[in-house]
């Protein structure tokens, strides 16, 4: 065994070894309990960044110790290859999006491999991939089938110089991120998929989920959002230019708070509602506040703190209870695409439309009264929305009752004038999948003049994408493509054309984790393996997918099962949502705005004993610089390359280090003190193991007499086993199993070994300490190993056995306090008596430094700790 630690040559060693074993493929065996560990796959940008490196680590550990624990594992790792960034590199660069992809896989893929995952890679896929997506046009024609899938118009952002559909992050205070244009609302035509199908479901099978983040599923909840409310109309007499009552003459509205219907003083309705157009017709300020409506946000954070505005219409409708004329504003916080697109306003109690009635000097009318409460229209209070106890007041017929007798009697009343009644209504609302990009997975239908849409058959699938595109932003290149627009009609026979929108990358990542139980069927989406494998055992990934991606690939499983295709009814039995990886950034604010971020080698940096931060100067200039702690980012120019991390520690360390900084769901401070910290304990640990070695490997303790040194030492020793199995296994925090690890370090490297049995007990811990930490550092591990137990392969071993003997002590240790402080320690005999031990803690020296004079009185807690009350 070489003296120093040298892991590139022992990491490339190690790698080389698994490759040429294909030791990480996965084979159905229904003899053992499978473990299915999945960590969300990554976006191909061209290189792994810190965050990947962590998620992906974290996975790891897992794989790799249940694979100890006798589980058949499966660790798959494949590539979320569509969507916008490929375009957008393909216009910069002047590439199609399919080279500049595929090169990043390719990059990419050497990165992972380099730092030792346990990755099946025979089960690789790229959703870009003909193979792949063909499943997804497969599926979509399925949906159409039983009316999941469906086409309707959608209000979307349209660049109009791009002539392209932007999504709402692309939407920059009005603007198209790209071109600087103003964005405009347009409806056009697009495909949807009926998740609220699915909603009750989705709800209420949350339960299930009792191995996820309680805050995941509470915003999983929220995002489904069932309310409980009534729908109703306020009639009206509003004609259009042709003489027909618009909307047939009722302006609906959904409201969980019927009891204030009474305190209705206006009625808001989106932009686009019918009755806000009737209005424009004759009014420019009208129709221009209407075009400003148009231009904003479609997003419910946006919509919640932006600045809410009006308009009045001119319009009246008339309250369904009273029979009072009602004004109808339009308002820019309405969206056309929730509910109807129409609230009834309460300003005494609600807090948007009491703000909006203050801002317009709209008349607020207080209909709910709480006891010993004041009402006041000068500010709004918190009690005002109180639903829990209010009452209604200056509500007629419904004066004195509460909100359920309230919601009762005025539902039905609204019911018996045939104007409304009680319903269900949820927040979520269905998938639209259609985007009129070119970078993804073609919806395979075909537009024939005589036949109308018509589904691609089966037997064509998949509809490929041509990969030689290169993008300019002028629209979806697939409209020129006349090789991939031309079709023929399958129906009639007669020319047709290829629908060009393309699905939503969310598709994509809907299903993959199903696709990696039967990557190599060619001839069906998912077969019996997926049946063995499925659910996932363990989902790994950011927070920030917590929603969408997380609840449509809830749906899709679910549509799969309905469809035959799998038999769970959820897709992920247990989710860890890792935190981010955090770093120094520098910044200046330039005076044309925006922030221009520096290097951390352009920065001199002022810092105190405490390493902290003080101020930063930029070293060309010796100007200031605004120091923040944020993500790491490329454009932030604070990011660490994987990559060098790797050759200058080696894997192991960047492993370790992710492991150690912080438990997998807090955020982690990047440390280059704390890597260097990393790398001198794997070079300790592979200095303590040659020290032994190189006076001759014996084989590991059994049995026989040990000195009360040795007997503790291996206490530690086990004590380590169940305590490293319980953080990997159960508590999965992989932090405290290596500070055990380095504390047990210590105490060997204090130990007295020289003996025989010392040498044996020493063959034992570092046997022990290899296989403990093996998830985390497998290379080295896999190196001691090999010099440990000649002949032998560490990736054939099981979890180490606590020996029980090894537990059971001679002396018992007890802390000791003074006045509720920890003052030192004793150690007694483990059949110590009361007194003995009262006895030995006045006799510590330490102790008696705190201790005058007799003790008030002395608490013994067996086992734990001794407390002198002096």
């Amino acid at each position: 065994m070489q003296e120093h630690y040298t892991p590139a040559a022992i990491e490339a060693a190690a790698q080389q070894k698994w490759e040429k074993n294909q030791v990480f493929k996965a084979i159905e065996d229904t003899s053992k309990p499978k473990y299915y560990c999945l960590s969300m796959f990554p976006y191909p940008s061209g290189k792994l960044h810190m965050g990947h490196v962590r998620n992906y680590t974290i996975g790891d550990v897992l794989t790799r110790y249940h694979r100890m624990q006798g589980y058949n594992v499966m660790q798959p790792m494949g590539w979320d290859a569509f969507g916008l960034p490929a375009e957008n590199a393909a216009i910069q660069n002047k590439v199609p999006p399919a080279k500049w992809t595929w090169d990043n896989i390719d990059y990419m893929r050497l990165q992972l491999k380099s730092l030792g995952f346990a990755i099946d890679w025979s089960r690789e896929l790229a959703t870009c991939s003909p193979d792949y997506y063909k499943w997804n046009q497969w599926m979509f024609l399925r949906m159409l089938e039983k009316g999941i899938a469906y086409k309707k118009t959608q209000v979307v952002n349209w660049d109009p110089v791009d002539q392209t559909v932007l999504a709402n992050e692309q939407v920059i205070d009005g603007r198209g991120w790209r071109t600087g244009a103003l964005v405009e609302k347009r409806e056009i035509p697009g495909y949807y998929l009926a998740i609220t199908h699915y909603a009750d479901e989705l709800l209420g099978d949350l339960e299930q989920l009792e191995n996820w983040p309680e805050r995941v599923r509470l915003m999983q909840a929220n995002w489904i959002g069932k309310s409980t409310g009534v729908r109703f109309a306020f009639p009206h007499e509003i004609k259009d230019e042709t003489g027909s009552l618009i909307d047939d003459g009722k302006l609906w509205v959904f409201t969980t708070r019927a009891d204030t219907i009474m305190g209705v003083t206006f009625c808001a309705v989106a932009a686009e509602h019918p009755l806000a157009t009737h209005a424009a017709q004759g009014n420019p300020e009208l129709a221009a506040f209407i075009e400003e409506c148009k231009h904003g946000s479609v997003m419910e954070a946006d919509m919640a703190t932006m600045e809410k505005k009006g308009m009045p219409t001119g319009l009246f409708v008339t309250h369904p209870l009273t029979g009072a004329q009602v004004p109808v504003w339009v308002g820019n916080y309405v969206l056309m695409s929730y509910g109807d697109g129409a609230v009834m306003a309460v300003p005494s109690h609600d807090e948007r439309d009491f703000a909006f009635a203050k801002k317009y000097d709209l008349p607020i009318v207080q209909v709910i009264d709480v006891p010993g409460k004041t009402y006041s229209t000068e500010a709004w209070e918190e009690w005002y929305a109180d639903k829990e106890n209010g009452v209604c007041i200056n509500s007629g017929k419904y004066d004195g009752m509460n909100y359920a007798a309230a919601i009762d009697a005025i539902a039905a009343d609204l019911a018996a004038k045939g104007l409304g009644d009680k319903k269900v209504q949820w927040r979520l609302r269905d998938w639209g999948v259609s985007r009129q990009r070119y970078w993804g997975c073609p919806i395979p239908l075909i537009h024939c003049d005589c036949c109308g849409t018509v589904p691609v058959p089966d037997d064509q699938l998949p509809v490929k994408l041509p990969e030689d595109c290169v993008p300019d932003g002028s629209g979806n290149p697939l409209l020129k493509r006349d090789d991939f627009l031309n079709c023929t009609c399958p129906q009639c026979g007669k020319p047709a054309k290829r629908e060009t929108d393309t699905m939503d990358t969310f598709v994509d990542s809907s299903w993959y984790y199903a696709r990696y139980c039967s990557p190599d069927n060619h001839d069906a989406m998912l077969d019996e393996r997926a049946n063995y494998w499925m659910s996932v055992d363990q989902y790994i990934g950011g927070i920030e997918h917590a929603i969408l991606h997380l609840l449509y690939s809830r749906f899709w499983n679910k549509v799969m099962r309905d469809l035959g295709l799998t038999k769970v009814d959820e897709p992920f039995s247990r989710l860890l949502t890792q935190g981010m990886v955090l770093n120094d950034a520098f910044h200046q604010k330039p005076p044309e705005g925006g922030k221009k971020y520096y290097w951390e080698h352009e920065v001199d940096v002022v810092r105190n004993e405490q390493n902290r931060i003080l101020g930063a100067t930029l070293k060309s200039d010796g100007s200031p610089l605004i120091h923040e702690l944020t993500t790491m980012s490329k454009s932030k120019n604070n990011g660490v390359d994987p990559q060098a991390l790797i050759e200058q520690y080696g894997a192991d360390t960047a492993r370790l280090f992710m492991m150690f900084a912080a438990p997998p769901e807090m955020t982690l401070e990047w440390s280059d003190s704390a890597v260097e910290g990393s790398f001198r304990f794997l070079r300790r640990l592979w200095k303590l193991a040659h020290d032994h070695i190189s006076t001759g490997i014996v084989p590991a303790y059994k049995e026989g007499e040990l000195s009360a040194e040795l007997k503790a030492l291996r206490f530690q020793l086990h004590h380590l086993i169940q305590k490293v199995a319980d953080d990997y296994g159960r508590r999965q925090q992989f932090n405290t199993a290596i500070a055990a690890v380095m504390e047990f370090l210590n105490a060997f490297a204090k130990a007295d070994l020289t003996s025989d049995a010392g040498k044996a007990v020493a063959q034992e811990a570092l046997e022990t300490v290899a296989l403990v930490l093996s998830p985390i550092v497998p290379h080295v591990a896999d190196a001691l190993w090999t010099h440990l137990k000649p002949g032998s392969d560490l990736l054939d071993q099981p979890w180490p056995k606590v020996d029980p003997a090894a537990l059971v002590q001679d002396e018992i240790e007890l802390v000791v306090q003074v006045n509720g402080k920890l003052r030192g320690s004793i150690k007694v005999s483990k059949d110590a008596g009361k007194e003995a031990i009262e006895a030995a803690a006045l006799a510590d020296e330490n102790v008696q430094k705190f201790v005058t004079g007799a003790p008030k009185k002395i608490i013994v807690v067996p086992g734990r700790l001794v407390n002198i009350v002096a």
